[in-house]
């Protein structure tokens, strides 16, 4: 087989990154794509082909949005230091950021990262509570500390689960939609799961949760599905930390955030990708009491924590939400997409279910739609296949079949108009597909 030179530079690419980085770390796509440039919703790679990014949450507003990286020099060019002196920007950003929750969530702490904020969260709700058991799903993922790496089904911790984690099985819209009707089995799991923590001398901390359920393949939920589960938590002196990375800051297109659209008010928020647009910050947000427990429990400092460019590109990114009214452009356009996307079902015996809110959509894909079986080699080829045609986008889900599109706020009817046509012609070719 005869190799271009274009080839030849990516093997080489590749090679070098291996050697340098390891050799499992992980890229995207059977042949990885090499960036040079974003703007708005598109991505340019190094031979000047242009991509439409129908995956990424970390350039929320857009890639490289001029208002945004003019706050970043601007406040670059005159000082960043870390959070023991005092400066006006991460108060004014804190004030700003948690007038979009329930008032009794007034407080915060700057991070780097969602990872670092899942780990804070989980640290205090434990100073609340003074007990360690924590509870999520089965096929969650809320970061790569060791102590949020616990939670996550996908790499079992080296050496076992710590015996303060209870999994409980993540719920799917899909097959068991009798179960989704009222959320009482999620909440049967729950109860389970905090009785085992009792028996075994641990007791509760609390629960964490994406509130749109993103990586458990955003199954369609029932109004007040959360309901049962958060109940008896909170009757185990439990309290509810709500992971907003994926579903925060208006992607849902209907709410600012997850939590307010699934219908319940968090004790604890974390957030991260989106909240810097690109930028390195992230955030937890929860009560004074919450707080003030915390500080007491633990002698808690982030060098770069709420810096005071971090700070000033994410209230950037606030005013960049409000002035182009991003939130309601995300429902409108995603209904608008969802809309496009429902009659290709018609079409296609491998999409499953269609569902999503706002800018976080996608479908299930199986092999038979009598017996459900789930897809992940069809959905793995979708997203290799999109790729060559230009658009990015990924796959998620308990079973790993379910197309995953989030793309930037901005993201246009014109866009997903080229998206969904798109899709329909790769379904075209990888229908077919023996299971």
């Amino acid at each position: 087989m005869a190799y271009s030179q274009e080839n030849l530079a990516e093997e080489a690419l590749v090679s070098r990154r291996s050697r340098l980085l390891g050799a499992k770390s992980q890229l995207f796509y059977d042949e990885p794509v090499h960036l040079v440039r974003g703007e708005g919703v598109w991505l340019y790679d190094a031979d000047g082909r242009k991509y439409l990014d129908a995956y990424n949450n970390v350039a929320h507003v857009g890639h490289c949005h001029p208002h945004v990286v003019e706050a970043l020099c601007r406040q670059a060019s005159l000082l960043n230091t870390h959070t023991r002196y005092l400066h006006t920007a991460i108060l004014d950003y804190v004030e700003r950021l948690t007038a979009t929750f329930d008032a009794s969530l007034s407080t915060a702490i700057l991070s780097c990262t969602g990872s670092e904020a899942n780990d804070i969260a989980l640290r205090m709700a434990q100073a609340a509570t003074g007990r360690m058991g924590i509870i999520a799903t089965d096929a969650t993922y809320h970061g790569n500390t060791a102590a949020v790496s616990q939670l996550s089904t996908r790499m079992p911790p080296v050496g076992g689960r710590a015996r303060h984690v209870r999994l409980v099985p993540a719920p799917d819209s899909y097959r068991h939609p009798d179960a989704m009707a009222t959320g009482k089995a999620f909440g049967d799991a729950v109860r389970e799961a905090i009785a085992s923590l009792e028996q075994d001398g641990i007791g509760l901390s609390g629960i964490i949760l994406c509130p749109l359920l993103a990586n458990e393949g955003f199954p369609a939920l029932s109004s007040g599905f959360f309901g049962d589960a958060l109940r008896a938590v909170r009757e185990a002196g439990g309290l509810i930390i709500a992971d907003e990375v994926q579903p925060g800051f208006g992607r849902t297109g209907s709410h600012f955030w997850g939590h307010q659209r699934a219908g319940f008010v968090p004790d604890i928020v974390t957030m991260g990708k989106p909240m810097g647009n690109g930028h390195p910050v992230a955030a937890v947000v929860t009560t004074r009491e919450i707080l003030a427990t915390f500080r007491n429990a633990f002698r808690y400092f982030n060098t770069f924590g709420g810096n005071p460019v971090s700070s000033v590109v994410a209230n950037a990114v606030l005013d960049v939400l409000e002035q182009e009214d991003l939130v309601a452009n995300a429902f409108d356009v995603g209904a608008y997409a969802q809309g496009l996307l429902r009659p290709l079902a018609d079409r296609h015996e491998c999409i499953g279910e269609v569902r999503g809110a706002g800018l976080f959509f996608g479908a299930e894909l199986v092999h038979d739609r009598k017996t459900r079986e789930p897809a992940p080699d069809i959905a793995e080829q979708v997203a290799n296949r999109m790729r060559h045609r230009g658009v990015l986008m990924g796959k998620t889900g308990i079973h790993g079949n379910v197309l995953k599109i989030r793309p930037p706020m901005p993201f246009s009817r014109d866009n997903a108009a080229f998206l969904i046509g798109m899709l329909d012609e790769v379904l075209d070719e990888v229908g077919g597909v023996p299971a």
